[in-house]
Protein backbone atom coordinates (compact mmCIF):
# COMPACT_ATOMS: atom_id res chain seq x y z
CA UNK A 1 0.00 0.00 0.00
CA UNK A 2 1.83 3.11 -1.22
CA UNK A 3 0.12 6.25 -0.27
CA UNK A 4 1.12 9.83 -1.03
CA UNK A 5 2.93 10.95 2.21
CA UNK A 6 3.92 14.27 3.98
CA UNK A 7 6.97 14.25 2.24
CA UNK A 8 5.56 14.25 -1.49
CA UNK A 9 4.00 17.54 -1.01
CA UNK A 10 5.30 21.50 -1.34
CA UNK A 11 3.57 23.23 2.00
CA UNK A 12 4.88 26.49 1.87
CA UNK A 13 2.72 28.94 2.12
CA UNK A 14 -0.45 26.47 1.44
CA UNK A 15 -2.95 25.81 4.33
CA UNK A 16 -2.74 22.44 5.85
CA UNK A 17 -5.87 20.43 6.79
CA UNK A 18 -4.67 17.97 9.14
CA UNK A 19 -6.74 14.96 11.03
CA UNK A 20 -5.08 14.66 14.38
CA UNK A 21 -6.32 12.22 17.01
CA UNK A 22 -6.43 14.39 20.36
CA UNK A 23 -8.64 11.87 21.91
CA UNK A 24 -6.81 12.69 25.19
CA UNK A 25 -7.92 12.46 29.12
CA UNK A 26 -8.66 15.84 30.41
CA UNK A 27 -8.82 16.22 34.22
CA UNK A 28 -9.31 19.24 36.05
CA UNK A 29 -9.10 21.05 32.87
CA UNK A 30 -5.80 20.10 31.56
CA UNK A 31 -4.08 16.85 29.79
CA UNK A 32 -3.39 14.15 31.77
CA UNK A 33 -2.11 11.87 29.21
CA UNK A 34 -0.64 13.34 26.09
CA UNK A 35 1.18 10.31 24.04
CA UNK A 36 -0.99 10.83 21.45
CA UNK A 37 -0.42 14.60 21.37
CA UNK A 38 3.30 14.08 21.04
CA UNK A 39 2.50 11.04 18.02
CA UNK A 40 1.60 14.03 15.83
CA UNK A 41 4.52 16.25 16.58
CA UNK A 42 6.79 15.45 13.78
CA UNK A 43 3.87 16.07 11.29
CA UNK A 44 3.27 19.72 12.98
CA UNK A 45 6.79 20.41 12.83
CA UNK A 46 7.18 19.32 9.50
CA UNK A 47 4.72 21.76 8.32
CA UNK A 48 5.69 24.65 10.40
CA UNK A 49 9.73 24.37 9.27
CA UNK A 50 8.22 24.32 5.60
CA UNK A 51 6.15 27.32 5.65
CA UNK A 52 2.53 26.03 5.41
CA UNK A 53 -0.10 27.24 7.47
CA UNK A 54 -1.18 24.31 10.27
CA UNK A 55 -5.56 24.21 11.01
CA UNK A 56 -5.54 21.01 13.09
CA UNK A 57 -8.79 18.86 13.79
CA UNK A 58 -9.91 16.07 15.86
CA UNK A 59 -12.84 14.68 17.91
CA UNK A 60 -12.68 14.03 21.74
CA UNK A 61 -14.84 11.87 23.16
CA UNK A 62 -18.29 11.38 22.96
CA UNK A 63 -20.62 14.54 22.99
CA UNK A 64 -24.05 13.87 22.30
CA UNK A 65 -23.73 16.35 18.96
CA UNK A 66 -23.64 19.88 20.45
CA UNK A 67 -21.10 22.20 22.48
CA UNK A 68 -20.20 20.78 25.27
CA UNK A 69 -17.24 22.27 27.27
CA UNK A 70 -16.69 19.11 29.45
CA UNK A 71 -15.41 18.01 25.62
CA UNK A 72 -13.62 20.80 24.65
CA UNK A 73 -10.40 20.98 22.99
CA UNK A 74 -8.66 24.56 24.30
CA UNK A 75 -7.06 22.38 27.01
CA UNK A 76 -5.05 20.67 24.07
CA UNK A 77 -4.32 24.26 22.42
CA UNK A 78 -2.79 25.08 25.46
CA UNK A 79 -0.99 21.84 26.11
CA UNK A 80 -0.02 21.71 22.75
CA UNK A 81 1.46 25.55 22.54
CA UNK A 82 3.63 24.06 25.56
CA UNK A 83 4.92 21.14 23.55
CA UNK A 84 5.64 23.20 20.31
CA UNK A 85 7.22 25.99 22.25
CA UNK A 86 4.84 28.62 20.48
CA UNK A 87 1.16 30.06 20.52
CA UNK A 88 -1.53 27.39 19.23
CA UNK A 89 -4.42 29.60 17.94
CA UNK A 90 -7.80 28.19 19.27
CA UNK A 91 -11.18 28.52 16.72
CA UNK A 92 -14.13 28.67 18.74
CA UNK A 93 -15.69 25.58 15.89
CA UNK A 94 -14.64 24.00 13.37
CA UNK A 95 -16.88 25.59 10.36
CA UNK A 96 -18.53 29.02 9.82
CA UNK A 97 -17.74 32.78 8.68
CA UNK A 98 -15.42 33.61 12.41
CA UNK A 99 -13.21 29.90 11.78
CA UNK A 100 -12.53 30.71 7.71
CA UNK A 101 -11.46 34.51 8.77
CA UNK A 102 -8.93 32.89 11.95
CA UNK A 103 -7.93 30.71 8.63
CA UNK A 104 -7.24 33.66 6.44
CA UNK A 105 -5.45 35.64 9.13
CA UNK A 106 -2.71 32.34 9.69
CA UNK A 107 0.76 33.25 8.58
CA UNK A 108 3.19 30.56 7.35
CA UNK A 109 4.79 28.83 9.84
CA UNK A 110 1.28 29.14 12.12
CA UNK A 111 -0.81 26.78 13.63
CA UNK A 112 -4.45 26.68 14.20
CA UNK A 113 -6.94 24.18 16.47
CA UNK A 114 -10.55 23.64 15.48
CA UNK A 115 -13.14 22.96 18.09
CA UNK A 116 -14.29 19.17 18.63
CA UNK A 117 -15.47 18.02 15.30
CA UNK A 118 -18.27 15.68 16.96
CA UNK A 119 -19.69 19.00 18.69
CA UNK A 120 -21.30 18.73 14.80
CA UNK A 121 -23.55 15.96 14.69
CA UNK A 122 -22.79 15.80 10.95
CA UNK A 123 -19.28 14.62 11.64
CA UNK A 124 -20.00 11.07 12.69
CA UNK A 125 -22.41 10.80 9.59
CA UNK A 126 -20.07 11.24 7.57
CA UNK A 127 -22.90 14.26 5.96
CA UNK A 128 -21.06 15.69 2.65
CA UNK A 129 -21.98 19.91 3.13
CA UNK A 130 -20.01 19.09 6.49
CA UNK A 131 -16.90 17.19 5.14
CA UNK A 132 -17.18 20.04 2.08
CA UNK A 133 -16.86 23.09 4.40
CA UNK A 134 -14.33 21.37 6.43
CA UNK A 135 -12.46 20.96 3.10
CA UNK A 136 -13.23 24.68 1.92
CA UNK A 137 -10.38 25.87 4.77
CA UNK A 138 -7.71 24.77 2.88
CA UNK A 139 -5.29 23.62 0.18
CA UNK A 140 -4.18 20.51 1.09
CA UNK A 141 -5.46 17.31 3.15
CA UNK A 142 -3.03 15.18 5.52
CA UNK A 143 -4.77 12.57 7.78
CA UNK A 144 -2.73 11.90 10.75
CA UNK A 145 -5.37 10.31 12.68
CA UNK A 146 -4.37 6.52 12.94
CA UNK A 147 -6.58 6.37 15.81
CA UNK A 148 -9.98 7.11 13.93
CA UNK A 149 -8.84 5.91 10.30
CA UNK A 150 -10.96 2.98 10.75
CA UNK A 151 -14.18 5.14 10.95
CA UNK A 152 -15.76 6.66 7.69
CA UNK A 153 -16.18 9.86 9.07
CA UNK A 154 -16.48 13.94 7.50
CA UNK A 155 -13.10 14.51 9.09
CA UNK A 156 -11.29 10.94 8.59
CA UNK A 157 -12.65 10.39 5.12
CA UNK A 158 -14.95 13.09 3.41
CA UNK A 159 -12.75 15.18 3.03
CA UNK A 160 -10.45 14.03 1.08
CA UNK A 161 -12.70 13.53 -1.32
CA UNK A 162 -12.87 17.56 -1.80
CA UNK A 163 -9.27 18.74 -1.80
CA UNK A 164 -6.63 17.30 -4.71
CA UNK A 165 -3.45 16.96 -2.66
CA UNK A 166 -3.96 14.71 -0.14
CA UNK A 167 -1.77 12.56 2.05
CA UNK A 168 -0.49 10.52 5.13
CA UNK A 169 1.40 11.87 8.05
CA UNK A 170 4.26 10.70 9.88
CA UNK A 171 2.42 8.71 12.39
CA UNK A 172 -0.12 7.22 10.05
CA UNK A 173 2.66 6.18 8.20
CA UNK A 174 4.66 4.42 10.87
CA UNK A 175 1.67 2.73 12.08
CA UNK A 176 1.07 1.36 8.64
CA UNK A 177 4.39 0.27 7.86
CA UNK A 178 4.53 -1.65 11.60
CA UNK A 179 1.15 -3.37 11.10
CA UNK A 180 1.68 -4.45 7.40
CA UNK A 181 4.73 -6.21 9.10
CA UNK A 182 2.38 -7.56 11.11
CA UNK A 183 0.38 -9.48 7.87
CA UNK A 184 3.02 -8.97 5.05
CA UNK A 185 6.27 -9.64 4.17
CA UNK A 186 6.74 -11.37 7.42
CA UNK A 187 10.06 -12.45 9.26
CA UNK A 188 9.50 -16.20 10.87
CA UNK A 189 9.18 -17.71 12.95
CA UNK A 190 5.68 -15.09 13.76
CA UNK A 191 4.07 -15.02 16.83
CA UNK A 192 0.74 -13.76 17.83
CA UNK A 193 -0.54 -13.02 21.26
CA UNK A 194 -4.24 -12.62 21.92
CA UNK A 195 -5.56 -11.84 25.08
CA UNK A 196 -8.47 -9.44 26.27
CA UNK A 197 -11.90 -10.31 27.43
CA UNK A 198 -13.92 -12.22 24.20
CA UNK A 199 -13.10 -14.28 21.89
CA UNK A 200 -15.83 -12.57 19.34
CA UNK A 201 -13.12 -9.43 19.75
CA UNK A 202 -10.75 -11.57 17.84
CA UNK A 203 -12.18 -14.10 15.65
CA UNK A 204 -11.22 -12.17 12.87
CA UNK A 205 -7.76 -11.88 13.63
CA UNK A 206 -7.37 -15.23 13.97
CA UNK A 207 -8.80 -16.29 10.80
CA UNK A 208 -6.75 -13.47 8.99
CA UNK A 209 -4.15 -14.53 10.64
CA UNK A 210 -3.95 -18.05 11.10
CA UNK A 211 -2.06 -18.84 7.09
CA UNK A 212 0.59 -16.46 8.34
CA UNK A 213 1.47 -17.47 12.10
CA UNK A 214 3.48 -20.04 13.61
CA UNK A 215 1.86 -20.15 16.65
CA UNK A 216 -0.87 -18.09 18.63
CA UNK A 217 -0.37 -17.54 22.66
CA UNK A 218 -4.07 -17.09 23.89
CA UNK A 219 -4.39 -15.69 27.23
CA UNK A 220 -6.85 -13.17 29.05
CA UNK A 221 -10.82 -13.90 29.28
CA UNK A 222 -10.92 -15.28 25.87
CA UNK A 223 -8.67 -18.43 26.76
CA UNK A 224 -11.50 -19.60 28.93
CA UNK A 225 -13.66 -20.41 26.33
CA UNK A 226 -11.02 -21.98 24.86
CA UNK A 227 -10.69 -23.74 27.44
CA UNK A 228 -14.26 -24.75 27.72
CA UNK A 229 -14.27 -26.06 24.06
CA UNK A 230 -11.41 -28.59 25.06
CA UNK A 231 -13.53 -29.44 28.06
CA UNK A 232 -12.17 -28.06 31.24
CA UNK A 233 -14.22 -26.71 33.71
CA UNK A 234 -13.86 -23.03 34.24
CA UNK A 235 -15.54 -22.07 37.25
CA UNK A 236 -17.42 -18.44 37.45
CA UNK A 237 -14.62 -17.73 34.94
CA UNK A 238 -16.05 -15.34 32.15
CA UNK A 239 -17.56 -17.82 29.47
CA UNK A 240 -18.97 -16.48 25.71
CA UNK A 241 -20.83 -19.98 25.96
CA UNK A 242 -22.35 -19.09 22.25
CA UNK A 243 -18.85 -18.96 20.88
CA UNK A 244 -17.60 -22.52 22.60
CA UNK A 245 -18.44 -24.14 18.96
CA UNK A 246 -16.42 -21.63 17.08
CA UNK A 247 -13.78 -21.94 19.46
CA UNK A 248 -13.47 -25.73 18.57
CA UNK A 249 -13.73 -24.84 15.08
CA UNK A 250 -11.12 -22.78 15.40
CA UNK A 251 -8.79 -24.95 17.50
CA UNK A 252 -9.24 -27.77 14.68
CA UNK A 253 -8.25 -25.90 12.24
CA UNK A 254 -5.05 -24.49 13.91
CA UNK A 255 -4.30 -28.44 14.52
CA UNK A 256 -5.28 -29.05 10.50
CA UNK A 257 -2.81 -25.65 9.31
CA UNK A 258 0.46 -27.71 12.29
CA UNK A 259 -0.29 -24.13 13.60
CA UNK A 260 0.75 -24.21 17.64
CA UNK A 261 -2.13 -23.14 19.47
CA UNK A 262 -0.81 -22.75 23.02
CA UNK A 263 -3.84 -22.26 26.52
CA UNK A 264 -2.69 -21.66 29.67
CA UNK A 265 -1.13 -24.44 31.31
CA UNK A 266 -1.73 -22.94 35.15
CA UNK A 267 -3.70 -19.79 36.05
CA UNK A 268 -4.48 -16.95 39.04
CA UNK A 269 -7.92 -18.05 40.28
CA UNK A 270 -10.25 -16.01 42.82
CA UNK A 271 -12.99 -16.14 44.93
CA UNK A 272 -14.43 -12.66 43.57
CA UNK A 273 -13.89 -9.80 40.75
CA UNK A 274 -11.64 -7.36 43.17
CA UNK A 275 -8.59 -6.62 43.74
CA UNK A 276 -8.75 -7.64 47.23
CA UNK A 277 -10.11 -11.13 45.97
CA UNK A 278 -8.53 -14.12 47.67
CA UNK A 279 -6.49 -15.51 45.12
CA UNK A 280 -4.09 -19.07 44.56
CA UNK A 281 -2.54 -20.22 41.44
CA UNK A 282 -3.86 -23.86 40.23
CA UNK A 283 -3.36 -25.82 36.76
CA UNK A 284 -6.05 -25.39 34.46
CA UNK A 285 -7.71 -28.58 35.82
CA UNK A 286 -8.33 -27.77 38.88
CA UNK A 287 -10.45 -24.34 39.14
CA UNK A 288 -12.72 -24.21 42.20
CA UNK A 289 -16.01 -24.33 40.88
CA UNK A 290 -17.06 -21.15 42.69
CA UNK A 291 -14.24 -19.39 41.43
CA UNK A 292 -13.13 -17.72 38.52
CA UNK A 293 -9.92 -16.94 36.37
CA UNK A 294 -8.72 -13.49 36.47
CA UNK A 295 -4.64 -14.27 34.68
CA UNK A 296 -2.29 -16.59 33.52
CA UNK A 297 0.13 -18.29 36.02
CA UNK A 298 3.91 -18.84 35.80
CA UNK A 299 4.07 -22.16 34.13
CA UNK A 300 2.25 -20.31 31.26
CA UNK A 301 4.35 -17.30 30.84
CA UNK A 302 7.48 -19.54 30.98
CA UNK A 303 5.71 -21.63 28.36
CA UNK A 304 4.78 -18.39 26.49
CA UNK A 305 8.47 -17.27 26.89
CA UNK A 306 10.16 -20.33 25.37
CA UNK A 307 7.77 -19.69 22.26
CA UNK A 308 9.05 -16.09 21.99
CA UNK A 309 12.25 -16.45 22.83
CA UNK A 310 12.86 -17.42 18.92
CA UNK A 311 10.30 -15.44 17.15
CA UNK A 312 11.16 -12.81 14.74
CA UNK A 313 7.72 -11.12 14.33
CA UNK A 314 5.37 -10.67 17.20
CA UNK A 315 2.15 -8.81 17.31
CA UNK A 316 0.40 -8.74 20.42
CA UNK A 317 -3.24 -7.84 21.18
CA UNK A 318 -5.00 -7.94 24.59
CA UNK A 319 -3.78 -8.67 27.90
CA UNK A 320 -3.13 -11.52 30.12
CA UNK A 321 -5.43 -10.93 32.61
CA UNK A 322 -7.52 -8.32 34.94
CA UNK A 323 -4.39 -6.28 34.56
CA UNK A 324 -6.17 -3.09 36.22
CA UNK A 325 -5.77 -4.95 39.54
CA UNK A 326 -2.73 -5.11 40.41
CA UNK A 327 -2.51 -8.95 42.08
CA UNK A 328 -3.45 -9.88 38.71
CA UNK A 329 -1.48 -7.86 36.63
CA UNK A 330 1.73 -10.44 36.67
CA UNK A 331 0.62 -12.36 33.60
CA UNK A 332 0.23 -9.07 31.42
CA UNK A 333 3.52 -6.99 32.78
CA UNK A 334 5.61 -10.78 32.51
CA UNK A 335 4.69 -10.91 28.87
CA UNK A 336 5.69 -7.08 28.10
CA UNK A 337 8.95 -7.58 29.88
CA UNK A 338 9.64 -10.89 27.58
CA UNK A 339 8.97 -8.71 24.51
CA UNK A 340 11.21 -6.02 25.72
CA UNK A 341 13.70 -8.86 25.60
CA UNK A 342 13.34 -10.12 22.43
CA UNK A 343 13.26 -6.60 21.06
CA UNK A 344 16.80 -6.52 22.07
CA UNK A 345 17.79 -9.42 20.21
CA UNK A 346 16.15 -7.93 17.05
CA UNK A 347 12.63 -9.61 17.06
CA UNK A 348 9.97 -6.56 15.04
CA UNK A 349 7.53 -6.41 18.24
CA UNK A 350 4.13 -4.74 17.78
CA UNK A 351 2.17 -4.12 20.41
CA UNK A 352 -2.08 -3.22 19.00
CA UNK A 353 -3.39 -0.08 20.65
CA UNK A 354 -6.02 -0.40 23.37
CA UNK A 355 -5.71 -2.23 26.56
CA UNK A 356 -1.85 -3.81 25.60
CA UNK A 357 -0.65 -0.57 24.83
CA UNK A 358 -1.68 0.74 27.93
CA UNK A 359 -0.68 -2.31 30.13
CA UNK A 360 2.80 -1.87 28.21
CA UNK A 361 2.83 1.50 29.36
CA UNK A 362 2.16 0.70 33.08
CA UNK A 363 4.69 -1.89 32.74
CA UNK A 364 7.12 1.36 31.98
CA UNK A 365 8.27 -0.86 28.79
CA UNK A 366 6.33 1.31 25.95
CA UNK A 367 9.49 2.38 24.62
CA UNK A 368 11.38 -1.22 24.73
CA UNK A 369 9.43 -2.37 21.77
CA UNK A 370 9.40 -2.21 17.97
CA UNK A 371 6.04 -0.27 17.91
CA UNK A 372 2.97 0.51 20.19
CA UNK A 373 0.04 1.15 18.06
CA UNK A 374 -2.25 4.38 19.04
CA UNK A 375 -5.03 3.03 17.45
CA UNK A 376 -6.93 -0.09 19.56
CA UNK A 377 -9.95 -0.47 17.06
CA UNK A 378 -7.81 0.54 13.75
CA UNK A 379 -4.67 -1.51 14.62
CA UNK A 380 -7.53 -4.65 15.50
CA UNK A 381 -9.40 -3.87 11.58
CA UNK A 382 -5.91 -3.53 10.60
CA UNK A 383 -4.72 -7.02 11.84
CA UNK A 384 -8.52 -8.55 10.55
CA UNK A 385 -7.31 -7.25 6.70
CA UNK A 386 -9.73 -4.67 6.93
CA UNK A 387 -9.58 -1.77 4.21
CA UNK A 388 -9.06 1.56 6.70
CA UNK A 389 -11.67 4.10 5.14
CA UNK A 390 -9.48 7.01 6.77
CA UNK A 391 -5.86 5.24 4.66
CA UNK A 392 -8.35 4.46 1.61
CA UNK A 393 -8.88 7.98 1.13
CA UNK A 394 -5.92 9.20 0.48
CA UNK A 395 -4.26 9.19 -3.21
CA UNK A 396 -2.03 6.46 -3.94
CA UNK A 397 1.59 6.97 -5.26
Amino acid sequence: MRKVTIDDLHLKGKKVLVRVDFNVPIESGKVADDTRIREALPTIRKIIADGGKAILMSHLGRPKGGFDPKYSLKPVAEHLSTLLGMSVKFAPDCVGDEVRKMVDELKEGEVLLLENVRFHPEEEKNDENFARELASLADVYVNDAFGSAHRAHASTEGVARFLKETAIGYLMQKEIEYLSKATSNLEKPYVAILGGAKVSDKIQVIKNLIDKVDAFLIGGGMANTFLKAKGYEVGKSLVEEDKIELAKEILDEAEEKKVTFLLPVDCVIANKFANDAEFEVVAVDKVKPDWMILDIGPETVKRFGEVLENAKTIVWNGPMGVFEFENFAKGTFEIAKILAEVTKKGAITIVGGGDSASAISKAGLANSVSHVSTGGGASLEFLEGKVLPGVAAIRDK
